[in-house]
């Protein structure tokens, strides 16, 4: 098939409809990722959760393929949905950290509220594709729905200017400290909207962003953005593809939500409960029964997923859809969250922030009726960098690296490989020789190759084994010095020096 080369206008790349892609228009499958925020790899009953019902998504489960070796792109938010977005690991991607750009803003008022009048993080490179463009360029219509997190607002780099058709959520994830907010942000162009503007929360800025009176705002951010992706999915139709991206907020701190029969539940089930003081600067607001709003937050997010899946039936779309369901880093203790109490890394070592196994292995999910195949769990080894490459071959997009390398720059990467044949149960799946992380706010990098994990702190190598010790708990560098100086080679091959995002290489 025969595709237009991408061009460079003003540092930004700018792709083409191509006419050949209407003839496949009906073949191609949708494809749908729902990616929650800081879930652990044991937060889901289908993961060993004892104690907060997931039914929706253990159904999504048992229908599909449940991965137990499948790794966020970084400890935190917005490298980790970067990696997905570009298909670079974080030694690559130009967006590495968390790093925000509204704390010397000029501050604007929404009723009494003061507010930042720029919010967001660092933006992704504009020369570099990344996979809301592919797929536009390939037929798809587009939908974003929740954290964006790829660039603050006005930058080069917002849904309008990425391949995004529709948007509605938080541009910034700082933002979405409060369930409660008082703007959101949107990109519609049935709306006439020519680029992201904010939706101011009439109801929400009545009443104070912090303390009692908080309490009063009406307009839940999470059932908002739901129910606009849900409106978006509506509207799809048998006639064009169509690539969502749901980014829901749940389960992040604050740990907040709607005073229902939902949350009343688990407040019967966690009697006594904990409560939390608030921290004013993280825009946490004190709550009492932290561990009954923590597990109704992630039994709220099951329903959302239900609701996806049935939407999907309801219109046929179901079988011709192929719905990913993740989490884009490890748990966190935030806003009164008791990761402990929960057993929320899954026996897995570490939290968010850290690169051993519990803040990067996630939860990872695929169904697909008929193609995939149900009620398997796989340990095949995968992160969020081989999204980009699965979902091209998904949609039958050949040759994706070079079709949309950018040849103006020095060396363009795309470090992801597909599992499509392991999701659709095929044998010759090729293998990673090894998986990369780095994260500049924590000093640390790993690496893993094949059941060899090394973590490098502030310069220092640790070595374990993973097939013997799940928990990193024997550091075993000094009995295999080779295997150490294999992988600090890896280190040194893989990463390239960012001025924002900076690391101690080993020692």
């Amino acid at each position: 098939m025969d595709y237009k080369s991408i061009s460079l206008v003003g540092g930004t790349l700018l792709l083409s409809a191509l006419s050949a892609n209407a003839q496949k228009k009906n073949s191609q499958p949708n494809i749908i990722f729902i990616l929650c925020d800081d879930m652990g790899y044991g937060d889901l009953g289908c993961y060993g959760q004892p104690f907060i019902r997931t039914p929706h998504i253990d159904a999504m489960a048992s229908e599909g393929i449940r991965f137990t070796q499948a790794y966020a792109g970084s400890p935190v938010s917005a490298p980790s949905r970067a990696s997905f977005m570009t298909g670079q690991h974080s030694g690559h991607c130009e967006v590495r950290g968390n790093k925000e750009y509204w704390r010397n803003s000029p501050i604007t008022m929404y009723g009494n509220n003061k507010e930042y009048s720029v919010v967001g993080q660092h933006p992704y490179d504009p020369d570099h594709i990344i996979l809301p463009e592919i797929m536009k360029d390939n037929g798809y219509t587009t939908g974003m729905f929740g954290k964006w997190a790829g660039g603050y607002e006005g930058s080069c780099s917002t849904p309008d200017k990425r391949g995004i058709d529709e948007y509605y959520g938080y541009i910034c994830q700082f933002q979405a400290h409060l369930y409660y907010p008082n703007f959101l942000n949107r990109y519609s162009k049935a709306l006439g909207d020519t680029g992201v503007v904010r939706v101011i929360m009439d109801e929400n800025i009545k009443y104070p962003m912090y303390g009692p009176e908080y309490q009063k705002r009406p307009q839940y951010s999470a059932d908002m953005i739901h129910e606009k992706a849900m409106e978006w999915l509506n509207k799809q139709d048998a006639k064009q593809p169509f690539f969502g991206v749901f980014t829901y907020t749940l389960p992040h701190a604050e740990l907040v939500q709607p005073e229902d029969s939902l949350l009343n539940e688990y407040k019967a089930k966690f009697d006594p409960d904990k409560e939390f003081k608030g921290s004013e600067g993280s825009r946490y607001n004190a709550i009492t029964h932290t561990h009954a709003q923590f597990a109704a937050m992630i039994t709220r997010l099951d329903y959302y997923v239900g609701e996806v899946l049935k939407k999907l039936k309801e219109k046929g779309l179901d079988e011709n859809t192929l719905v990913i369901f993740s989490s884009d880093n490890g748990p966190h203790e935030e806003g009164g969250a008791d990761p402990t109490f929960f057993g929320r890394d899954g026996k897995l070592r570490g939290l968010k922030r850290q690169c051993h196994e519990g803040g990067i292995r996630i939860p990872f999910i695929a169904r697909w009726p008929g193609r995939v195949p149900a009620g398997e769990v796989n340990d095949h080894i995968c992160a969020f960098y081989d999204l980009m490459p699965t979902f091209c071959d998904i949609a039958g997009i050949k040759n994706y690296e070079k079709k949309y390398r950018n040849k103006e720059k020095d060396v363009d990467y795309f470090d992801g490989i597909s599992f499509a044949p392991t999701l659709l149960g095929k044998k010759k799946q090729k293998q990673h020789d090894f998986l990369y992380w780095e994260f500049n706010e924590t000093n640390q990098i790993a690496v893993r190759m094949g059941d060899w994990k090394l973590i490098v702190k502030k310069g220092k190598p640790s070595l374990y084994n993973l097939k013997t010790d799940i928990h990193e708990d024997n550091d075993i560098a000094l009995q295999h010095p080779d295997i150490v100086e294999k992988m600090k080679a890896i280190i040194f091959e893989q990463h390239t020096p960012n001025p924002y995002f900076s690391v101690t290489l080993p020692e």
